[in-house]
């Protein structure tokens, strides 16, 4: 009877125990991945991460669209791994832009970059010039009468004009917009002259001939559109381009973060390439440090710009 008592007890104490461990494998519950408006670049992007990562872990990713908002729901959140963050340059460049709760250096943890595509310089056809250096030309002799249309301050599409503009020392005026979607409407209607938006949400309108494309933004010749040249090859130098990654809240532990960033990885190399770029995107891979390490490159780089442009706070 005492050893069977004594076996009963173990077995208890070995059920709570197994039952510990248990809870304590990560992940033991559903993950949502936060990001931008839905249809965007960001959107897309999170819902194919998601669904291979549901596939590769056995617990269902489910996407949240929450805009603008996006960093400061994670920043909210407890750094447990269950909530992350699929986001491009307004998560490390909106402090310099306004107000905001949040720090990128203190609180988010980079797990990885994993998307990149190229920003086009493209103009509404009645514009009079067909490369950079005409673009540049004919505005330079303009001053503050040519404008550009952008949506979200920190964005790609804005901080690749106004790097242009500083790089090239233009006065450019700024026609903000709400999103992508009306700057491009804005576009196409003649009420702006040029813009930089991101390869996919511009390509149906040049193939369609209602803009005219002089340049990709990106430090080489694109592989999605190998036959424009670089604005780099005008301006030395110049290099911009839309980057999306994926973040955790700061202190999420260092195995957790490992992990994700090991997940993800492999699901951006297993994806098949004609998929992205169908979509205007490239798949890339880096390690949580060297993700790091470039948020703090482009914070240092894009700073000056961002001042000339009178946003900086």
């Amino acid at each position: 009877m005492k050893l069977l008592l004594q076996l009963l007890s173990c077995g208890v104490i070995c059920g709570y125990a197994g039952h510990a461990i248990a809870q304590d494998v990560y992940p033991n519950k559903f993950i949502r991945i936060i990001t931008a408006a839905a249809g965007s670049n960001n959107d897309w992007g999170a819902r194919l991460v998601g669904q291979e990562l549901t596939a590769r872990i056995g617990q269902q990713v489910i996407v949240e669209n929450r805009g603008s908002a996006g960093v400061e729901v994670l920043v909210r959140s407890p750094p447990d791994g269950y909530s992350l963050l699929f986001y491009g340059s307004v998560a490390w460049l909106q402090p310099y832009l306004t107000q905001v709760t949040w720090e990128p250096i203190r609180d988010l943890a980079p797990i990885t970059l994993s998307m990149t595509s190229p920003n086009v310089v493209v103009v509404h056809p009645s514009l009079p010039v067909k490369s950079v250096k005409e673009l540049i030309a004919f505005a330079k002799a303009r001053p503050g009468q040519l404008n550009y249309g952008a949506g979200g301050a920190g964005a790609s599409p804005h901080l690749a004009a106004e790097l242009f503009k500083y790089m090239a020392g233009l006065s450019i005026v700024r026609i903000n917009y709400k999103g992508t979607g009306p700057s491009m409407v804005g576009l196409l209607a003649g009420e702006v002259h040029l813009m930089f938006p991101g390869l996919g949400s511009i390509a149906p309108h040049m193939k369609a001939g209602k803009v005219r494309a002089l340049a990709v933004t990106t430090p080489k010749r694109s592989r999605l559109l190998p036959e424009l040249p670089t604005v780099g090859d005008i301006i030395p130098g110049y290099a911009s381009e839309s980057v999306i990654g994926f973040f955790a809240p700061a202190k999420t532990p260092s195995a957790i973060v490992h992990r994700l960033n090991r997940e993800i990885n492999d699901v951006m190399k297993t994806t098949d390439p004609q998929r992205l770029f169908a979509s205007g995107v490239e798949a890339t891979s880096t390690t949580p440090d060297e993700f790091g390490q470039f948020i703090k490159a482009e914070m240092a780089r894009m700073l000056p710009v961002i001042k000339s442009a009178g946003f900086s706070n």
